[in-house]
């Protein structure tokens, strides 16, 4: 029966912001951040691949998981726009 109870991983509460705006995602620690991503761009009613996705200063990589990346519960994940361009003239 002990077996069975480690089986069953708490979930976390990750806060998504995009400008100024909190969205709480509700994910296991295993959870490929990818999932987390397609959710917070759906929630904002932007395209798929339209963010890219910062936790402390560092961009996120869709394969990495909560867990990897040493989130904890109530964490927050910062949405921005992706820029294109910036080539020289």
């Amino acid at each position: 029966m002990a077996e069975e109870n480690e089986d069953v991983k708490p979930k976390l509460n990750l806060v998504v912001n995009y400008e100024g705006t909190h969205i709480t995602v509700k994910v296991k620690p295993n959870m490929p951040l990818k999932k987390i991503f397609d959710a917070a761009e759906k929630r904002f009613g932007k395209e798929p691949g339209t963010f890219k996705f910062v936790f402390e200063g560092n961009r996120l990589n869709p394969a990495e998981t909560p867990a990897s990346t040493g989130m904890e519960e109530g964490d927050m994940i910062d949405a921005v726009l992706e820029q294109l361009g910036g080539g020289t003239c």
